[in-house]
This record gives structure tokens, C-alpha cells and sequence, in this order.
């Protein structure tokens, strides 16, 4: 355990210390989800008005949404940076040192998620700064933000794996431009669930996207449903736990193939 903290450490400080020499994407990638704030904000701002809408404003409606959908975009191609260090051969370096591969895995899921969590506050501001509100802030806005972390660490070890598998950065690319607008669009994150095609609503029940969505949602109401956000959460949790263990056994198998 020692050996995997310690290891654990170390890969998670050299990820963070090129983050922090090289901050200008992360701030940059802040675009698109200001873009979808604002400009979906104020496109859709009168939907509320549909009988069985169920909020008041489209924009306490549409944050935690943008939030959400952020965190899908900002993940899904967290592989790339995994095909980077395949291509410079620093992964294989590391794979012959005693750092666990586990180790080589948590450093990817902390670093995401500090970058998740960072944007997704930066966004949670700005909807505040646009006229948003936060009825069950105390308690939901970092339930929302937890969420939004847990549905990028299922994204980003699901891009990591296929990096390690695959090893093509085209193929990721399709992968996950033929899945970010299904993943978006087949969840809550614009239209209440309730307003869907039946088929929808189904699609979206099961959608990981939705839980997240759902789970941030209701801890925001001004009376939170806990038993709703621990319904939505704890699969959401556990769908995060299997996609880390996954990517652990992608780097095994990625070592076993060299």
C-alpha cells in the first residue's frame, strides 16, 4: 500500500507540474461550455413556459447541464495524452520501473478529475454571474461538482483504455465524436426527462450522463431528494470504480503486448 501511495504521488505531482507549466488549455477548452451557457440560455430560455417543464428559469435549468456535458467533452479524449507518452516512449519507460500500474492509472484520474472539478466551478460562477440560482447550494453545489468529477473519470478511463488497446488517435477521435452527441442529446442535460419521446426518456434512464445530471439536479432543489441523489449516485460511483480497473488491466495487457 505504501508502495502504491508513494507511486500514486509521484506520477499524480509530474502530471500536475506539466498542467501547471501548460494551463493555457484548460482554460481555453472553457469556450465551448461558456458558448452552450449563454448562447443555449438565452435560445431556449422561454422552453420553461411548456406545461410539466419543472423550473422556473432555463438557466437554473441548463447549469448543471453545462456542467455535466463539460465534464463528458472535457474527458473523452483523455487518451491522447496516453498515445503521447506510448509515442515518446515514456510509458514504456515507466512500465519497466516498480511503480504499480494501478499507480500509473490513479495519476490519470486525479489529474482529470482536478481539472474537472476547477471547470466545473468556473462554469458554476459564471451561470451565477449570468443570473442562476442555487437553491440547495450548500449541500448540491458539491454534489454537482462530484458528479460531474465521477462521469469524467468514466469518460477518461474509457478513453485511456481504448488508447492502450487501440493505439490510433483516429480511431479515438470517431469513437468519441460518434458518442459525445448521443451521450449529450439522450440525456437531461437540455430537455426535461418528462417532455421526451417515450424511447428517449428510456435511452436517457440508463444513460450514465442522465444519472450524473439527476443526482446534481435534486440536490439542488430547494427541498433535496437524498434518497434520489443516492439512487442516481451510487451507480454512477460504482460504473466509475469498474472503468478504473479496467484501465489498470489495459496497462497490464498494453505491457504484456510489448
Amino acid at each position: 500500500m505504501t508502495a502504491l501511495i508513494a507511486g500514486t504521488w509521484w506520477m499524480t505531482h509530474r502530471r500536475l507540474s506539466a498542467l501547471v507549466r501548460n494551463p493555457a488549455m484548460l482554460i481555453m477548452s472553457l469556450a465551448q461550455p461558456v458558448i452552450w451557457l449563454f448562447l443555449f440560455g438565452q435560445l431556449f430560455k422561454r422552453v420553461v413556459e411548456l406545461p410539466g417543464f419543472g423550473a422556473g428559469s432555463y438557466l437554473d435549468y441548463l447549469v448543471p447541464g453545462v456542467v455535466i456535458m463539460n465534464a463528458v467533452s472535457l474527458n473523452s479524449f483523455a487518451g491522447m495524452a496516453t498515445l503521447d507518452e506510448i509515442e515518446r516512449g515514456t510509458l514504456n519507460r515507466f512500465l519497466v520501473t516498480p511503480v504499480r500500474r494501478s499507480a500509473l492509472a490513479n495519476a490519470g484520474v486525479i489529474e482529470q478529475a482536478l481539472s474537472t472539478a476547477f471547470q466545473s466551478l468556473v462554469i458554476i460562477a459564471l451561470g451565477w454571474a449570468g443570473g442562476a440560482h442555487y437553491p440547495g447550494a450548500a449541500a448540491g453545489l458539491p454534489i454537482l461538482v462530484a458528479a460531474s468529477v465521477l462521469i469524467g473519470v468514466v469518460l477518461a478511463e474509457l478513453s485511456t483504455t481504448l488508447a492502450l488497446l487501440v493505439r490510433d488517435r483516429n480511431t479515438i477521435i470517431m469513437l468519441n465524436v460518434m458518442l459525445l452527441l448521443p451521450l449529450t442529446f439522450l440525456s437531461s442535460a437540455f430537455m426535461a426527462k418528462g417532455l421526451m419521446p417515450g424511447w428517449m426518456r428510456h435511452v436517457a434512464s440508463g444513460n450514465p450522463v442522465s444519472w450524473a445530471l439527476d443526482a446534481g439536479r435534486a440536490a439542488l432543489a430547494d427541498d433535496p431528494d437524498w434518497g434520489a441523489v443516492a439512487g442516481h449516485a451510487a451507480p454512477l460511483l460504482a460504473l466509475a470504480a469498474a472503468t478504473v480497473g479496467l484501465a489498470v488491466f489495459s496497462f497490464r495487457s498494453y505491457q504484456r503486448s510489448q
